[in-house]
């Protein structure tokens, strides 16, 4: 339990350590991913099979049958990353170039958690309906595409739109993702504390694309919208709001919770919206003062606290514990209860590219969020354990399979698979994705930094 082991002052030297760790090591390796190849070269006479002129021949079977492309290219297994750097992180609008090593480090989650190749793309364009039309045109080459860091509102109307049109899943991770473990966290959370899921006032601070995503799924999984509250940077949503009403055609889900959510038509803040407040789930401006200790006292007893803002959390664990809450969790893998999307994408897209998917559905995603729920549970629920850690990686073949179960009974599956033939392929192919990079990390060809600031290896596993 950090909060228990190390000072104050401590934990926040731990807290800063990763970003000068990151500065080092991004230099060094300069990116994350590279090409590495799929089959066998046993000499150059293979180029004739793997290029011309013998590769004409799977090229002429597409070409009869598009649906073969899937057996003779890597579009099985591969995904775009695509993002125009518009809301990157906690960072906002630094663009395409400086979004660039938040997507190269998706593409290594995929790889290394999934056994998914990712291709980081960034687009240089804001406009809504470019990013459209390159994600539509881009889709002969890719099983799927992820969102990334795109800003609101437009990030609801790309989704919305290429879901309808696109051949292929498309997802927006800052939406699905972080919504998916979210609610599997909420779940757990609220049985350690004894309190029934629809009973739950819930105050959902900050209304981008992640909290309006979280909230949508934690509604549809029971929990009462009129009981709840969400809060942007104007105050309590809600039927008063007129700017939101003189805007509503712009922000469309925003302005449809602010009719579905505050059942009271409180006016307010976030001081306001915390108090008597079973949880909070906060994806809003960095902190650590976003949420302040004094609010977190005014809360239920046994309040749960989501802070999941990065890189810094909306308040930091230790400071929510000492006010009062029983469960805490941030967006951070270095505290107790990471609520990260990276526990949930490379299994759901795993299940979803396994089946052939066409798209990723909500009753997919809340699949998922039940499986993570349940893996937790199995091994011991605790205030300090909620959610599996990525070091359990069991978790996303476990995922996988419960995705491509749900995938395939909602008709949305192209393929027919069985819950342990998906979970026995998931396994082994993220197995071999860890075991490649350990083996390249053995035989140097990943080489070992060197020394930074007393640290060999650049990362602190204390």
């Amino acid at each position: 339990m950090v909060g228990k082991t190390l000072t104050k002052e401590e934990l926040l030297a731990r807290a800063e350590k990763p970003a000068a760790e990151a500065m080092h090591l991004h230099a060094f390796y300069h990116g994350k991913t590279q090409t590495a190849l799929r089959c066998r070269v046993r000499d150059f006479d293979d180029f004739a099979i793997w290029y011309t002129p013998g590769v004409a021949a799977p090229c002429r079977a597409i070409a009869q049958d598009p649906s073969l492309v899937y057996e003779y290219t890597s579009k099985w297994n591969t995904v775009a990353v695509i993002s125009d750097g518009t809301r990157v992180l906690g960072l906002g609008d630094i663009g395409p170039k400086a979004g660039l090593p938040v997507m190269e480090g998706k593409a290594l989650l995929y790889k290394y958690l999934g056994g998914i190749d990712a291709v980081p793309i960034m687009l240089d364009t804001k406009d809504p309906d470019k990013i459209i039309e390159t994600v539509l045109m881009l889709q002969p080459a890719f099983g799927g595409v992820n969102l990334e860091d795109i800003a609101q509102p437009k990030c609801f109307r790309i989704l919305d739109t290429l879901r309808e049109q696109a051949e292929i899943p498309i997802w927006h991770d800052d939406q699905q993702g972080t919504a998916s473990v979210i609610l599997a966290g909420l779940i757990n959370a609220a049985k350690i504390v004894g309190k029934s899921f629809k009973d739950m006032r819930i105050a959902f601070i900050g209304a981008g694309a992640s909290n309006v995503a979280c909230a949508r799924l934690i509604f549809r999984y029971g929990a009462d919208p009129a009981n709840c509250l969400m809060v942007d940077s104007h105050g309590i949503l809600g039927k008063h709001r007129r700017d939101l009403f003189l805007r509503r055609a712009e922000y469309v889900q925003k302005w449809h919770m602010a009719q579905i959510t505050n059942g009271e038509e409180l006016q307010g803040d976030i001081a306001t919206a915390l108090r008597g407040a079973d949880a909070v789930i906060a994806l809003s401006q960095p902190g650590p003062d976003t949420l302040k200790p004094e609010w977190i006292r005014t809360m239920a007893k046994d309040a749960i606290v989501f802070a999941a803002a990065n890189p810094i959390p909306e308040i930091w664990p230790w400071d929510a514990l000492e006010a009062g809450a029983a469960v805490v969790a941030t967006g951070r893998s270095d505290f107790p209860n990471q609520v990260n999307n990276s526990l949930g994408f490379p299994g759901i897209f795993r299940g979803t590219l396994d089946v052939r998917a066409s798209t990723i559905t909500d009753e997919m995603a809340i699949a998922a969020a039940e499986s993570l729920a349940q893996m937790a549970e199995e091994k011991g629920l605790s205030p300090d354990y909620i959610l599996p850690t990525m070091d359990e990686w069991d978790v996303f073949p476990r995922e996988a399979a419960a995705v491509a179960m749900k995938a395939q009974e909602q008709g949305v599956a192209r393929r027919q698979t069985t819950y342990a033939e998906e979970y026995e392929r998931a396994q082994a192919i993220i197995r071999s994705a860890r075991e490649m990079t350990q083996l390249l990390m053995d035989e140097g060809f990943i080489p070992q930094p060197p020394e930074a600031d007393g640290n060999a290896q650049g990362v602190d596993h204390a």
